[in-house]
């Protein structure tokens, strides 16, 4: 489960109920409407693990693959490596999955290293099917592994991408498996559609109580039990120019591509134009604690006061490591936390820090874990995105579309046209 740890300065400031409401009944009428699709995917991606399971029963390549192979970029990449990351230390199959998502030569040298054909899977993910990167990427590890398309290798492969798009075209040429994208999905609200489900399903991971968790949180949210979460989003509207950066600070190395997921679906669906042309947008960074506690903690004290922080923890890592009763001559000093968990030093670490901002002023919060599993990285998946589309809603903005970065798109293919 989350626990939602809300502060005075963050929760109880000016909350303005008019706006809150419109927001809210924005986003319910996106999810009734059907015009944007991540509200249903925790149960229509059912569907697609059903299909997983069918599927890998007579094409044992999947199933038995040890290395699942991720090609993508952004949102076909950023959520599933999200949860893999959270949870890949409780999975004992021997599975890991390898992210191909840049086009830097020598972290493409290096994963292609320890890649055997017989031993891999390849998952492809363009929504297009002409990402530059993301084809280059699979063209050299298909040559790398003497992928033959018209024998069993063919089997190996498996393509998610939209309907008719020219990676859908290739994919039925050679009787690859094909998983579509939903049209009312975009990429970084995709981790619970088959972008994320197929990937970590040949992992392992227990999909089905990954998408529980997240359809627990959505229906509580329409349920009106989660209304906290519009008084945080009004906080950030209402304090747009006064505290534009927002700060996810996560206690535990696991959640570090978490945060990295949040930095995409926060400044992606926010830094806008609004309806009467003006610019407007959060700036989201991510932070590791404790590690970060000693290098930015700093600026954010005694810097600028235009930040917001929300601190996330896992309650319970489930290891049991113990700082040992050592006393050592010279450093005595810190004998006093001798005896305590690490769990215990690291969760203390995070209160102490988030006390420390409150007491300076900071607008601070705080998401627990209870433990890192599958059915709460669903729920903290969906109290993100939910969170998003209702500060969306109040900045008038189009949430779900990426002008800016489709510009970049067409430059780089102009410069190799050219």
């Amino acid at each position: 489960m989350l626990t939602f740890h809300k502060t005075s300065n963050f929760y109880e400031s000016g909350y303005n109920e008019a706006i809150g409401e419109k927001a809210f009944l924005q986003v319910k009428q996106e999810c009734d409407s059907g015009e944007i699709g991540y509200y249903t995917l925790p149960t229509t991606s059912l569907n697609i693990v059903k299909e997983l399971e069918q599927y890998t029963k007579t094409n044992k390549s999947l199933i038995e693959a040890k290395n699942i192979v991720v090609i993508g970029i952004g949102g076909s990449s950023l959520g599933a490596k999200a949860i893999d990351s959270l949870l890949c230390h409780k999975r004992d199959n021997g599975k890991r999955i390898i992210f191909f998502e840049n086009s830097d030569p020598i972290d493409i040298r290096t994963k292609l290293h320890d890649l055997v054909k017989n031993n891999t899977a390849i998952i492809l993910i363009s929504k297009s099917g002409g990402t530059i990167e993301t084809i280059s990427t699979f063209k050299t590890i298909v040559s790398h592994l003497c992928i033959d398309f018209n024998s069993i290798d063919a089997s190996r492969v498996v393509a998610i991408t939209d309907p008719d798009s020219i990676l859908s075209k290739f994919a039925k040429e050679y009787g690859i498996k094909e998983f579509n994208m939903p049209s009312n999905v975009g990429g970084r609200f995709s981790v619970l559609s088959a972008v994320g489900i197929v990937p970590l399903f040949l992992a392992g991971y227990d999909t089905k109580a990954l998408l529980q968790g997240a359809d627990e949180f959505i229906q509580s949210f329409f349920n009106r039990s989660q209304d906290h979460i519009l008084q945080k989003a009004y906080y950030h509207f209402a304090n747009k120019d006064s505290k534009p950066i927002n700060i996810i600070f996560s206690y535990s190395n696991s959640l570090e591509n978490l945060s990295k997921w949040f930095v995409q679906l926060w400044g992606e669906s926010l830094g806008k134009i609004d309806k009467n042309g003006n610019s407007v947008g959060l700036t989201p960074i991510g932070l590791t604690g404790s590690v970060d506690q000693h290098s930015f903690l700093q600026l954010i004290i005694e810097g600028p006061k235009d930040k917001t922080v929300t601190f996330i923890n896992i309650d319970d890592f489930e290891e049991d490591i113990q700082i040992p009763e050592l006393s050592l001559k010279h450093i005595e000093k810190t004998d006093y936390i001798n005896g305590n968990s690490f769990n215990t030093l690291i969760n203390a670490q995070c209160d102490a820090t988030m006390q420390s901002l409150i007491d300076s002023g900071v607008p601070s919060d705080k998401i627990s874990l209870s433990v890192a599993s599958e059915q709460n990285a669903g729920s903290i998946i969906a109290y993100f995105e939910v969170l998003t589309s209702l500060v969306g809603a109040m900045l008038e903005v189009n949430t779900y579309d990426q002008p800016g970065v489709e510009l970049g798109k067409n430059i780089l293919v102009k410069k190799f046209q050219s």
